[in-house]
Parts: C-alpha cells; sequence; structure tokens
C-alpha cells in the first residue's frame, strides 16, 4: 500500500484501544503489552470487574492516579508505574509465568510487527540488524492465553502491509492469534478463511483495507462500522 491514504479516515489509538476495552468479558484476567494495548487499561469499565496482570508477579493493577508519582518499587512489566486494586496479590515470577502458561489468563492483549492469515504473530524481532530483541513473557502468553488480542497500526510507517499471508519475521507463537485490533478495522482469524474482517473504519472503504494488506480478506454480509 502507498503512503497518500489520509491519517484522517483512520481510527485514532485510543478509539482503537477503547474497542478493545469493550470487547473484554466482564470478570476476565487479562494480560496487557507494551505499546498501543497499554492504552486499553485507560478505557475499561470498573464496573466489569477486569483484572489485569503484569508478568512480573502482580495480579490485579492500575495506572496510577495523575498527578500521583507512585511507589517507585511498584512497576509492570514495561518499568511504568502502576498502583494496586482492592484484593490485588503480588507473587514470584515463577508462579507468575506458570498463571500464563497454564491456561489460567482469560485474554492476551499484545502489539505485534507482523501477523499471518493462518494466525501466526511475529512480535520480538525484526530484519533490524540494529535492533536489540527481547522476547520477554509474549511467547509464553501467546501459548496459553485463552484468547490472543493484536493491536497495532495496519501497516508499518512507509506504507507496508502487516497483515500477511505469511510473517517473514521470526514467530512468536503460531495459530495463536484470535482477533486483530488497528486503525482501520477489527479482524477476526478464521481457521478456514483467513482474516475476517468484523468491523470497519467508517472512513476506509473495502478496497482501501484489501489494499493494505497482504493476505486476501472476507467480507461478511453483517459487517459494521466503527
Amino acid at each position: 500500500m502507498s503512503d497518500t491514504m489520509s491519517d484522517s479516515k483512520k481510527l485514532s489509538r485510543d478509539r482503537v484501544a477503547q474497542l478493545v476495552a469493550a470487547d473484554i468479558r466482564p470478570g476476565s484476567y487479562v494480560n496487557i503489552g507494551l505499546g498501543m494495548p497499554t492504552l486499553v487499561a485507560r478505557h475499561l469499565d470498573p464496573k466489569k470487574e477486569i483484572v489485569l496482570h503484569s508478568e512480573n508477579g502482580i495480579l490485579g493493577i492500575e495506572d496510577v492516579t495523575p498527578g500521583d508519582p507512585g511507589d517507585e518499587d511498584l512497576i509492570n512489566a514495561s518499568k511504568a508505574h502502576v498502583q494496586l486494586i482492592p484484593g490485588a496479590s503480588i507473587c514470584d515470577q515463577s508462579l507468575s509465568f506458570s498463571m500464563m502458561r497454564g491456561g489460567h489468563l482469560d485474554a492476551t492483549i499484545l502489539g505485534a510487527f507482523q501477523v499471518s492469515s493462518e494466525g501466526d504473530i511475529a512480535s520480538w524481532a525484526t530484519d533490524d540488524t540494529d535492533a536489540v530483541p527481547g522476547i520477554g513473557g509474549a511467547m509464553d502468553l501467546v501459548a496459553g492465553a485463552r484468547k490472543v488480542i493484536v493491536v497495532m497500526e495496519h501497516t508499518t510507517r512507509d506504507g507496508k502491509p502487516r497483515l500477511l499471508r505469511h510473517c517473514t519475521f521470526p514467530l512468536t507463537g503460531k495459530g495463536a492469534v484470535d482477533t486483530v485490533y488497528t486503525d482501520m478495522a477489527i479482524i477476526d482469524v478464521d481457521p478456514r478463511r483467513g482474516f475476517v474482517v468484523r468491523a470497519l473504519a467508517a472512513g476506509v472503504s473495502r478496497d482501501e483495507l484489501q489494499a493494505a494488506t497482504e493476505a486476501p480478506l472476507t467480507f461478511p454480509d453483517d459487517l459494521t462500522l466503527i
């Protein structure tokens, strides 16, 4: 895809985060990753009683109150200051990873460099030889979480597709992704049909979305605009 599409047609990062937050089921235990996914926490409805997990060993966190510097000893896996919610618990990292690997998390929300139409995800290394790769707990999360949600921009900065037939970067997980939320659409990964567009940004046409995506897209009859 060329870089001629106006950004005004696309969804803002906050709007994407709102859409993700609205789709998380009440009472879920959720791990939120770096980058755009961190915005999701700001839009969660407290009435849904969603519990956030951090792989460094905290269950039950939220952003610090604006203006509050926070406790310097209380950080999440992104090294950002957080605060505990009532009923929160702290454990060692081995137990935290056991939660991740043992299927105890309802969902993980993370960013990605690439996602394939088969649900493969590449999120820890690119072909940039100057970059320092860091896998963190991503492999454990995508293997163990009951649902894997990817939040990312639909294309790279130079307009190249991130949604591909096959990932070209090293994989974080194979066949793991359930849904992708981008600044252009919400797209589910179907084992038989590949990328199925659930919702489309109101300013983006079907042709524009397909042009921004390497793999073929399926548009159902009940497609909604967001």
